[in-house]
């Protein structure tokens, strides 16, 4: 029986100075009103919300014997992630200073690029078969090649960047079961910001595509193009890990057999829990608090 979700990534540490009135010239000191350490986005918050919202969770992550290792560790199992070992040839986690102002972030940022030898592919594919869903990155193609040929439900979900195209993700894209862009990227991979139009494009890969809209929603097409409306009451602070907080409640209404539509509303609701706090994982639900959004939210996707 496949009784989990996984994903393979790199771990992300991010230390937050928060509330600075402006980000400082060079050669300025400026003091933050606030400051933390936390998990940063990517795949790995995927699956730590999973856990959160009690599906069981298992992740394959580059670690090592430096304190930031030593952190995500002691994070990944306070939230009960099934967490496997890699180890790098660079620093193992990404490590990002983000300054937080009332108008936007800034990020400085240190991450090393993995070169997977066949070895390292086969050991990702050990930890990543028997799941029942598999959220993919832009990596690892012949993992997930594999995993497809195992019946394993993909879940493709993308960064932005400039160079992104229907051509330079095609081969992911042909693979994944559900793929779930914002709207950048998708005009990016489309052509157009038109959600209708975009999801027509989308349906030549997928029985059932998706385009997050950001504050007005997540649209859709079931045999019927639809949108789901965004939480309202959720008042955004910081939107970072919004994206990766949507998945994993998506994921989390697929592991659980529920109506495609039920699942991006699962997505809306973690997403948009996920703005009002500072950092990635901050804010969160836990299984009985999503269900309880649910309830009051349901009729909307009717």
């Amino acid at each position: 029986m496949k009784d989990f979700v996984a994903a393979f990534g790199k771990l992300n540490c991010d230390l937050l100075f928060a509330g600075m009135p402006r980000i400082p010239n060079e050669g300025e000191e400026i003091y933050s009103k606030d400051f933390k350490v936390c998990l940063g986005g990517g795949l790995p918050a995927t699956m730590i919300n999973c856990a959160r919202l009690g599906v069981p969770s298992r992740l394959g992550t580059f670690l090592g014997d430096d304190m930031f290792s030593d952190f995500a560790k002691g994070e990944l199992s306070k939230y009960g992630v099934d967490f496997v070992p890699f180890k790098s040839e660079n620093y193992p986690l990404n490590i990002t200073s983000a300054i937080i102002t009332e108008r936007d972030r800034t990020f400085v940022s240190y991450g090393g690029t993995e070169k997977y030898s066949d070895a390292q592919l086969q050991k990702i594919y050990d930890v990543l078969k028997g799941a029942k869903i598999v959220a993919m990155q832009e990596r690892i193609l012949p993992v997930y090649e594999q995993l497809k040929k195992d019946n394993t439900v993909l879940v493709l979900d993308t960064g932005y960047s400039d160079d992104m195209s229907i051509d330079t993700l095609r081969d992911y894209i042909k693979i994944a079961d559900y793929y779930t862009p914002n709207i950048d990227e998708t005009e990016k991979i489309t052509g157009t910001r038109d959600y209708k139009k975009a999801l027509d494009f989308l349906r030549d890969y997928f029985e059932k595509p998706i385009v997050k809209l950001g504050r007005e929603g997540c649209a859709g097409f079931d045999g019927d193009y639809f949108v789901v409306p965004e939480i309202k009451e959720f008042s955004c602070v910081d939107a970072t890990g919004a994206g990766d907080a949507f998945l994993a409640g998506f994921i989390t209404g697929l592991y659980n057999d529920e109506d495609f539509r039920k699942c991006i509303l699962m997505g809306n609701i973690t997403g948009g829990k996920c703005v009002t706090g500072v950092g990635c994982l901050t804010e969160f639900l836990t299984k009985d608090g999503l269900n309880d959004y649910i309830k009051r939210h349901f009729t909307k996707i009717l």
